[in-house]
């Protein structure tokens, strides 16, 4: 096995999804394993994530996505793996864009990479409710992380180990892309933001509503402020 790169896929409810994204995956990696962390599906994710070849983490209870994508972390970190991928399961990331985070995590040195779509990329594929809560939550995060993240919602990105160690023994569960850019923040991590072409979703569609993205927006700064004001002895000094 690779001990270099993971590809992790967490899933709910992705089974006319999932294979697909897996299959175009080991197309353009072949060699890299691919894990599925099923979240407690109640369709046939597991076995569609399974029969395209990928390595399936069931869980045995829904944790939610931060717990979904946390489990995965943890599990490539005990395996020794240097770099991980995060893929969403609905197909709107192009698995094409994979080398592009992994050549931009080996040449920066950042120990993150976020593939955005919101650079250099008119295929946006997101509804206004999203988009409008993608602004406000850019505005918020520009003086927390001293730039600019164009895409802070994406779940397309890649960590190195040292990212992963971080995350594998600690990741916001409910509301996890922002709040850990604050927790990496504050380690003085480093970001990198890179264009990714978004296609549109392979199946079912997007429960965000305009009042869900309003309660999202409203959670999420508490969770951003109280990660801020947590006292975290292992920071590096400024």
């Amino acid at each position: 096995m690779n001990k270099r790169v993971m590809v992790i896929v967490p899933a709910l409810n992705e089974e006319k999804a999932v294979g697909e994204v897996v299959r175009a995956t080991k197309a353009i990696l072949p060699g890299v394993p691919v894990l599925v962390i099923d979240d407690h599906s109640t369709d046939g994710t597991a076995i569609a994530a399974a029969n395209a070849g990928a390595q399936v983490l069931k869980l045995p209870v829904h944790l939610g996505l931060g717990g979904c994508v946390q489990s995965g972390y943890k599990l490539a970190f005990e395996m020794g793996f240097d770099f991980v991928i995060r893929v969403d399961g609905d197909g709107q990331h192009d698995p094409a864009d994979i080398p592009r985070i992994l050549e931009a995590l080996e040449s920066t040195g950042a120990e993150v990479v976020i593939g955005s779509r919101f650079i250099e990329s008119g295929q946006k594929h997101t509804s206004l409710a999203r988009s409008l809560g993608i602004v406000f939550f850019r505005l918020l995060l520009r003086p927390i992380l001293g730039r600019t993240i164009y895409d802070p919602t994406s779940g397309f990105v890649g960590v190195n180990r040292r990212a992963l160690e971080v995350f594998a023994a600690s990741f916001p569960l409910t509301y996890p892309e922002i709040e850990a850019l604050v927790v990496l923040q504050r380690k003085r991590f480093r970001f990198h933001e890179i264009p990714c072409v978004m296609l549109p979703r392979k199946s079912g569609k997007s429960s965000i509503t305009p009042l869900k993205s309003l309660r999202y927006m409203l959670h999420v700064l508490l969770g951003v402020f109280v990660n801020i004001l947590k006292i975290d002895p292992g920071a590096k000094p400024k």
